[in-house]
């Protein structure tokens, strides 16, 4: 395992008779303590047989107690894991560029609930491991909340067999619209030039196109609408041997039923393969069960959560600020 580490527990974590904890904590070896950067970045690079196969055990670890004050630590970690980038291709949460691969967390209001989702799962090009990091501690709420998705899908598996087997069949249709700025008031308020990292319409219908995606102008030609799908909403997870709940759904309809709009556009933001609407108390059971499944660890300063966005959604409570998360996504 390594000098460094020690696998501790809190009391936030989930745990069952035939299953690790969840999430895995990780905390410098008291021989040690407090380490430095250079040498909690150096355990990192020797030890990372280690912490990938224990990602692999559990889906997610949390780093608590390292010395890491700012961006450019964090960004020092995630580069010691040897990560490729992914970048932040076709998103819809606002984010802002900070440093190496660091971004901001999702910027939308502190009253507004992220709720759960696995990044960019709409997408062809999704990462594989999230990154996030405590650099502002919340005065209160503002956790990161997290749930295997295999539990989900087993539990909505058994308790609504005929929609998850029509989601297996058809999969998912998403859809929004996206103004040319980005709108910070909304957690999926990206406009389309900063979603496709252009000015030009025509390279952004052609960016989008690459991704699998649809743009239609709207009337007004400052806005376009996006449509993603039919996109698989249940996944093999074939290392592991199970099926994942792989998708946004949950995320995309609530949002979009919070929003003050209401707009037809946005009661359709997602929907069965088809087109056909999803059952709303199916939905909320959904996220029911999700919340009842989660861990929600409150932030301290210097905490490094990563990730398998393969098989953990996550999500984000509201908080009373100051809070700063920020994140890193990787291949």
């Amino acid at each position: 395992m390594g000098e460094l580490f020690r696998e501790t527990e809190i009391p936030n974590q989930k745990r069952s008779p035939n299953s690790p904890p969840f999430p895995s904590v990780l905390s410098p070896n008291p021989a040690l303590f407090p380490p430095s950067l250079t040498t909690f970045t150096s355990a990192i690079e020797s030890q990372k047989p280690y912490l990938e196969s224990l990602l692999h055990k559990t889906g997610a670890i949390l780093f608590r107690g390292f010395p890491l004050d700012n961006a450019s630590h964090f960004n020092s970690v995630v580069e010691s894991f040897g990560f490729a980038d992914q970048p932040y291709n076709g998103g819809a949460a606002p984010r802002t560029h900070v440093v190496g691969h660091v971004y901001t967390a999702n910027e939308s209001l502190p009253h507004e609930n992220i709720s759960f989702h696995h990044e960019l799962a709409y997408s062809p090009e999704f990462p594989t491991k999230l990154f996030f990091f405590c650099e502002v501690e919340p005065v209160s709420g503002g956790e990161t909340p997290i749930v295997l998705s295999h539990v989900v899908y087993d539990r909505m598996k058994e308790k609504h067999p005929e929609f998850v087997e029509r989601l297996e069949e058809e999969g998912l249709v998403y859809n929004r619209v996206m103004g040319e700025e980005d709108d910070p008031s909304s957690a999926i308020g990206r406009g389309w030039k900063s979603t496709f990292g252009t000015v030009d319409k025509m390279v952004a219908g052609q960016r989008a196109a690459k991704l699998g995606m649809k743009l239609e102008w709207i009337k007004d030609g400052s806005s376009a609408k996006i449509i993603m799908g039919p996109i698989p909403a249940i996944k093999y997870d074939k290392p592991r041997d199970r099926k994942v709940w792989f998708n946004g759904m949950v995320a995309a309809y609530t949002i979009s039923r919070d929003d003050n709009g209401q707009s037809d556009e946005l009661t359709k933001a997602v929907a069965f393969g088809n087109g056909d609407p999803l059952p709303s108390d199916i939905v909320y059971d959904c996220l029911q069960i999700m919340e009842e499944e989660s861990v929600a660890i409150p932030w301290q300063k210097g905490d490094v959560l990563l990730i398998d966005n393969c098989v953990v959604l996550h999500a984000r409570k509201i908080f009373t600020p100051p809070r700063r998360v920020l994140a890193a996504l990787c291949k």
